[in-house]
């Protein structure tokens, strides 16, 4: 006989008295039985139900443990009974979730919401609960109403499905923003409503203001032109500014709000004392001098705070990496404040490791081989930052970030790391054309300046036509030594077979090879020397220029030339692709010496500054400019004519066709071509401005640029046929980017001042190029 224990729980739980005696009686519980399940295992009945076979059971606890299972949420009924010594419980599960459809939203995106609905446990399989579901109905209203749609609508509906099942669906009507009319500030003295309106993001209605959305009232936004405001009057020494109350209204048809900001100003503080105090690891005098605060000026918070971080850096040069410097003004009558510096240096710090992340395929070594701060050393921003710096001015990536992260258990030690995030670092390209003058054109070349990721350089290119084949080979290893001792070595040939071409002024085949070593003499410099010889035989025939002649009747047709060589280069750039900031200089001299078939001598000079107009560095200012000149020794008295300089094209002056601007000859057979000189002059200034549609500035740049050069030849007794030309100039637009094979560069230029005869070129295109 099956006895019913239901009476029992319910008169428990409501406080009644009304039970039978025979069901009140303790039993023990020989079994238990679980009915109605679907879903839900026994096995999660058992370990929510605090029942145990063989235990003594009353009503009292039979009515907690029937509430310890309702708790689970799992169930909307259960009824209890025996028969004998077994316990039966007789549930009804609650409904699962078949399906959630989500319509009318557009301004929060679906997976957003639904990603809210599973936090609050609404999800598709799980157990349905009404009342959750009316909860999210208002959660989700809110966020509706943080953007200021007031009159957003959100109705939410279970439909009951067989087998147990409901399908949720939220209908969301969004309704539309309600736009600002009236903003009213009230309680300013010393500066206007339009002076601070100008502050706030948030406008009142316009049609320009509508279109930019900034009607538009949003409870973050108003937040955020409070906290302007704020910053605006400590920044000129209000002090005991204060924002009253910021009071927001509706209209009743929720489309239109009105903003009542009170304010209070108070008066305007100026800088009374300087005080240091705390623990001056670094003499007080030393730290004086990064305090740009002084007796009478208008105190001003954001000044304060560059000033605490300036000490607190200081600070860091020293090791001491927690150091924290807070700066608090006082008020000291006659509208005066006295501003204390209280400085806390904190345990000095050292560095337990340094950790680098991003790196897929440069090896750690290369990124270690740039650091000045060293593992176990006392832990100096000068050194980290500088370090991160060299890690940029690679040019293997994109960005590079350090984080400094104390040890934990420790007070005195970090670990620093370095994440990075890699960039292309070499190019490739291919060639396949036809030129009337050269016939099939065949090109490849390959270079890395991140070879296998071990931070050597090595490039080869093969390149073949009809009338030209050259292949060149380089390799260098930046760190040699561990002292950064570079070395290096190039091999190159080129064969010219221009028998049947009148386009050349004159044949030249040339092989050569050379060993280079670079030693560091600075933290930004770096000199560079080495040796090297060139094999050079002219080919001459009947359409030759006569000044080829010349030089091929009185020197010889055929030199073995032995050179020597140096450079200094110093840089400080920010970045080794795409810089912003910084400068760099470079100074090369080559030196054919005594005992070569021909003694001459070649120096350049090349400069570059970046100018940052913004602290983002996306407005940038380029200045660059160049000098070349070249003249025999000893006695010759030129420089041979196939190390001539040429001018023009990409990387010179853009707007004219590369190799072509300077003294010209003609040929034998009438042609007028380029000859170069021994003279090169060459500058330019970029204005970088911010790519359109992209908001990555270290892998594309665009610039508006005006490029100036010449080449002259000022040698005497081999002076070129026409009169030496004046600067050529030209301006247009530059579009650069770093791509999986190589560097790519376009521009479009309108020469200003070409002449007669020059050789324009409107469009010029540029891959593997460094800028």
């Amino acid at each position: 006989m099956r006895r019913s224990l239901l009476a029992v729980a319910v008169g428990l739980a409501l406080g009644t008295t009304g039970i039978d005696s025979a069901l009140a009686d303790e039993f023990t519980v020989a079994d238990i039985e679980v009915e109605g399940l679907q879903r839900v295992s026994a096995g999660s009945v058992f370990s929510a139900f605090p029942v145990n076979i063989g235990e003594q059971l009353d009503e009292t606890e039979l009515a907690g443990a029937i509430k310890e299972l309702f708790r689970t949420g799992l169930f909307t009924d259960i009824e209890a009974s025996r028969e004998g010594g077994v316990l039966i419980l007789t549930v009804k599960e609650r409904p699962s979730i078949s399906s959630i459809d989500i319509e009318g939203n557009k301004n929060i995106e679906t997976e957003i919401l639904k990603d809210a609905l599973a936090g609050a446990g609404l999800e598709e399989g799980q157990v349905f609960q009404r009342a959750t579901l009316e909860r999210l109905e208002l959660e989700i209203l809110r966020s509706y109403i943080g953007q200021g749609r007031y009159n957003a609508r959100v109705t939410a509906t279970a439909e009951e499905l067989p087998q147990n099942r409901v399908a949720v669906r939220l209908d969301i009507n969004e309704g539309s923003v309600a736009a600002i009319q009236h903003l009213n500030i009230v309680g300013n003295q010393d500066f206007s409503d339009e002076e601070l309106i100008e502050l706030f993001e948030l406008r009142t209605s316009s049609w320009w203001n509508s279109l930019t959305n900034k009607d538009k009232y949003a409870r973050e936004r108003l937040s955020g032109d409070l906290e302007s405001l704020r910053s605006f009057y400590l920044d000129r020494g209000y002090l005991d500014f204060t924002v009253e109350s910021s009071q927001v209204s509706i209209s009743p048809d929720k489309q239109q709000v009105f903003i009542a900001i009170a304010l209070n100003e108070g008066p305007q503080y100026t800088v009374g004392d300087i005080h240091l105090r705390g623990d001056l690891i670094v003499g007080e005098e030393e730290l004086r001098k990064l305090i740009s605060l002084e007796e009478g000026d208008v105190v001003s918070r954001s000044k304060m705070t560059a000033i605490s971080e300036s000490l607190s850096y200081r600070l860091g040069r020293e090791g001491y990496a927690f150091a924290s410097v807070n700066a608090m003004p006082e008020p000291a009558g006659d509208n005066t404040a006295n501003i204390t510096f209280y400085v806390e240096p904190g345990k000095r710090a050292y560095v337990r490791r340094i950790n680098f992340e991003g790196n897929v395929s440069t090896k750690d070594e290369v990124l270690r081989q740039e650091m000045t701060q060293m593992e176990g050393g006392v832990a100096s921003t000068d050194r980290i930052e500088f370090s991160k710096s060299q890690l940029e001015r690679l040019g293997f990536f994109k960005t590079v970030n350090v984080d400094t992260v104390p040890v934990p258990g420790t007070d005195d030690l970090v670990d620093v790391n370095y994440a990075v995030e890699e960039q292309p670092t070499g190019s490739l390209s291919a060639s396949v054309g036809f030129s009337q003058s050269s016939g099939v054109i065949l090109g490849a070349s390959v270079s890395e300046n991140n070879f296998f990721g071990t931070g050597k350089r090595a490039s080869f290119g093969v390149n073949v036509s009809d009338s030209v084949k050259s292949a060149n080979i380089s390799y260098m290893d930046p760190y040699y030594t561990v002292d950064g001792v570079s070395r290096g070595f190039s091999v190159f040939g080129r064969q010219t077979d221009y028998e049947d071409e009148d386009v050349s002024s004159y044949l030249l085949d040339e092989y050569g090879a050379r060993v280079t070593f670079g030693y560091p003499t600075g933290t930004f410099t770096r000199l560079n020397f080495g040796v090297g010889l060139t094999q050079s035989d002219i080919k001459n025939w009947d359409d030759t220029n006569r000044l080829v002649e010349d030089f091929a009747r009185t020197e010889g047709d055929s030199f073995l030339n032995y050179f020597v060589f140096g450079s200094w280069r110093k840089s400080t750039l920010n970045r080794g692709l795409l810089p912003t900031d910084g400068h760099s200089h470079s100074l090369s001299l080559d030196v054919a010496v005594p005992g070569s078939d021909l003694t001459f001598y070649k120096a350049s000079y090349k400069t570059n500054y970046y100018f940052p107009l913004t602290d983002n560095n996306r407005w940038v200012v380029r200045a660059r400019g160049g000098i070349g000149y070249g003249d025999g020794y000893g006695d010759r008295s030129q420089m041979p004519f196939y190390e001539h300089y040429y001018a023009g094209g990409y990387g010179s002056v853009r707007g004219y066709e590369g190799n072509s601007l300077g003294p010209r000859v003609i040929d034998n057979d009438g042609d007028d071509v380029p000859f170069g000189g021994n003279l090169l002059t060459e500058a330019g200034l970029e204005f970088i401005v911010p790519t359109p549609f992209a908001g990555d500035t270290r892998t594309m740049r665009t610039s508006f640029f005006l490029d100036a050069g010449q080449v002259f030849d000022t040698s005497r007794g081999g002076a070129p046929e026409e009169e030496f030309g004046e600067l050529r100039s030209a301006a247009g637009i530059s579009f650069q980017w770093i791509t999986a094979v190589g560097p790519l560069a376009f521009s479009l230029a309108k020469p200003l001042n070409d002449q007669e005869g020059d050789d324009t070129q409107v469009f010029q295109f540029s891959l593997g190029q460094s800028f």
